[in-house]
Formats: structure tokens, sequence, C-alpha cells
């Protein structure tokens, strides 16, 4: 089953949401200089024009239809079997073959489920990883008739603990909600492991068979970053089942 990650680079938007222009080298800043960026997010203020060429594009590349959903960083699940517009959730399920599921995120966690017979994907951000939204698309897959043990989860490009910085007393409620989340920043101060944090949601349901991307969008100019450069786009983590 394909599951893949976009990246900024590949699109027509403008900045601030364009892509490494890797020809150029770096700009005075000592950033990537960029050009037509890939942002696939219709809601941080990007041309709609652009976005929607940006979509076409990855769903031409792809040679499959791509199912988005307006992510409000929750756990509510969507069954999806056909195209349409997007549903209100943070976690998309299909058993439909040739049917691409895409999670949107600039420092939050893509997470990508494949089965035999069935995928998933899912937002887990602080926020989503504290409600259960791992926990309740592990259910709908099941519902689906794929069983835990028969899982392939990849957790995507993340903001990384050393740069996931948090106030002490929001670090000790996430870690009461998701044991194993509670870190340091590289100064030492609070933090919070998204990568841990849903590891370990991950196997204490049964799931196994897990890799974790060791790329941080704050880190990694490649990808786009809220926490680092505020108004940005948008990369997608997507998984599908071959037609």
């Amino acid at each position: 089953m394909p599951v893949l990650v976009t990246t900024r680079a590949g699109g027509v938007s403008a900045p601030p949401f364009g892509g490494p222009d890797t020809a150029t080298g770096l700009d005075a800043a000592g950033r990537p200089d960029v050009v037509g960026g890939l942002n696939l997010g219709d809601h941080v203020g990007d041309d709609a024009d652009a976005v929607a060429a940006n979509r076409a594009r990855l769903a031409a590349r792809l040679g499959v239809p791509v199912r988005y959903m307006r992510q409000v960083h929750g756990r509510q699940v969507a069954l999806v079997r056909e195209p349409g517009p997007p549903p209100e959730a943070d976690a998309l399920v299909t058993d439909v073959p040739g049917l691409a599921l895409a999670v949107m995120v600039a420092d939050c966690a893509p997470v990508l489920f494949e089965a035999p017979t069935a995928v998933g994907v899912a937002h887990a951000g602080r926020v989503g990883m504290a409600e259960g939204v791992i926990g309740a698309t592990v259910e709908a897959l099941t519902d689906l008739g794929a069983r835990p043990d028969q899982l392939e989860v990849t957790i995507g490009p993340c903001v990384c603990a050393g740069c996931y910085e948090v106030p002490a007393p929001l670090r000790a409620e996430v870690e009461r909600l998701v044991p194993g989340s509670a870190a340091h920043t590289r100064q030492g101060s609070a933090a919070i492991d998204l990568r841990a944090g849903i590891l370990g949601q991950l196997t204490r349901m049964g799931v196994t068979r897990v890799a974790v991307s060791a790329r941080c969008p704050a880190e990694d100019f490649s990808l786009y970053s809220y926490r680092r450069d505020g108004r940005t786009g948008r990369f997608a983590g997507l998984a599908w089942l071959p037609s």
C-alpha cells in the first residue's frame, strides 16, 4: 500500500507559500530561496487558484483522486469511499482502492496507516494526540476488518521535542493523558515529544510495525513549519490502496 509525504517543492504558490529552489542556493538570511511551492492548504491565506492547481498537480502525479478534510484538532474519524467535499475531521479511513487520503500539517504529525484491505491518515498535534485521534483511527480501521497487529504505521515529519517548547503545566497535563510525551528542549525547558507520545499510544494498542521520521519541519526548510515561519503553507501525508 503506497504512502507518501509531500514537501514544499513542485507547485505554483508564491512566497510565503513557496518552495525551496536548490538551483539558487540561500537568500540573504541564509534560508533557501523559494520558487513555486506545493502548498495544499486552502485555509492559510494562499491564492485559491494556486492551491487548486497544486492539488490538481498532486492528484495527477499520484494517478488517483485525493480526499482532504477540514481539520479541527480533534479525534473525529470520517469513513470516505468516493470523491467529495472535505468532511470536518482529523482522520480519514477507507477500504476503497484508488482513493488517496490526505492529512495536511505544518508541524503536527501526519500519521499514515496501512493494512491489507484498508488505509487511514490522522492529524496528530498536541491537542489531537491528547484527545485520542490515534486510538480512534485504529478503532475505525478495526471496524473495516484491519487488526492492530496487521497495521503498518508511519509517523511522518513533525516538530521534534527539541523545538517544541511549552509551559511546564501544559506538558504535565499532556503527559497525564499521553504517558511518555513529556520532554525537554535543547535548552532544558519543558517540551512535548509528539513522536514518543504517538508511538506509545500505538504500542499500547498492539501496533508493532511503526516507522518514525526523524525530520523536523522547524529545522527542515524543505517542509512548511508554522512554528518557524508563522504564515506558511501545508504539506501532506497521503495513504491509498492500489487500484
